[in-house]
């Protein structure tokens, strides 16, 4: 198990990469990418990012937003995963797992409220590599998801749990939910691929316009892109802390893992979503900068998580998703 402190050490020996905490935009079922048009969405996310997020959104969203719930000010994009239930085991009745800040919080974002951590990676956290192989910035009406709701058994690479530990350590990655209550929460990756067609910026299964060559799980280079999908594009990453800890004391020992994805779902279905809206050439601006990390040697603004709190989206779909519901939303129970 690694402490914070190590993982503190990791942070400062990074070179290269844009690293910034979105504080929790809302949490509904809205899906603009999978499900566009549809008010509810099949699952509930948890949505981080711009304040143009709606059921549908085509086009430049970056020039429709206003605010963004993200440290980097120049970021109107939208990031979301589905959202993480404790199923009880007693009475079978859920609860929504509260979202807390991914520490450690740098940069002078503390203040970050729920959401999750973004990554932009050039080539590794070490090194960028620019000299040998140049980033394309995504476009505007980009778009691109990992993981399938509908996947069974194990996750793919760069899909990964992590225990955390009281003090804030991680423990080791796992292609599965973890079989013990964590003391500290439960950590969630998602690698997004980082290879494009270079034509489309959506594809009918939002996946086949990228092409993932990872191979191992970490911030490790995505290995060369292929024929089909030439153009190298920032590999992004999402990490997301659930407060498990919350229900630790009704997991009773020895039982299997009482936490599904809101899909109704086990680990194998773990996925994300991404919507790209950056302003202008920001995040090309970033990407073309060498040996930096965090935010560009200062090549985007940046803004107070204090501000970035106040953007807000109407609630569009209307329907408790927290406390203690008899089903998950969406999930109708099946008849005995």
């Amino acid at each position: 198990m690694k402490p914070l402190s190590a993982v503190l050490a990791l942070i400062a020996l990074v070179h290269a990469g844009l690293r910034f905490p979105c504080s929790t935009l809302t949490i509904q079922r809205l899906d603009p990418v999978v499900q566009p048009g549809m008010t509810p969405s099949s699952h509930v996310h948890h949505i981080v990012g711009g304040n143009a997020f709606n059921s549908t959104m085509t086009g430049d969203v970056g020039a429709r937003a206003t605010c963004t719930t993200c440290q980097m000010a120049e970021d109107f994009s939208n990031y979301w995963t589905a959202h993480l239930y404790f199923k009880h085991p007693t009475n079978g009745s859920y609860h929504r797992v509260p979202v807390l800040p991914v520490q450690p919080l740098l940069g002078g974002s503390n203040g970050a409220q729920g959401g999750l951590t973004v990554y932009y990676t050039q080539f590794d956290l070490s090194k960028d590599n620019l000299k040998q192989q140049a980033i394309k910035s995504f476009q505007p009406g980009f778009r691109m998801t990992v993981g399938n709701p509908s996947t069974s058994g194990k996750p793919q690479v760069g899909l990964r749990y992590q225990c955390l530990s009281s003090s804030g350590g991680r423990g080791r990655e796992m292609p599965d939910f973890p079989t013990s209550p964590c003391a500290g929460g439960l950590f969630t990756t998602h690698h997004f691929p980082a290879c494009w067609d270079g034509k489309n910026l959506d594809s009918p299964d939002h996946q086949s316009h990228m092409y993932n060559t990872i191979t191992s799980d970490g911030f490790t280079s995505a290995p060369k892109c292929p024929s089909s999908h030439p153009v190298r594009m920032p590999q992004v990453t999402y990490e997301t802390t659930w407060d498990t800890s919350k229900f630790n004391s009704m997991w009773t020992s020895g039982a299997p893992n009482p936490f599904v994805w809101s899909f109704d779902g086990g680990s194998g279905g773990t996925h994300a979503d991404y919507m790209f809206g950056w302003k202008g050439d920001a995040l090309q601006r970033a990407m073309d900068k060498s040996e930096c990390f965090y935010d560009g040697c200062g090549s985007i603004t940046k803004q107070p998580m204090a501000t970035a709190n106040k953007c807000t989206v109407q609630n569009m779909v209307g329907e408790e998703t927290d406390g203690w519901l008899s089903e998950i939303p969406g999930k109708k129970k099946a008849m005995a």
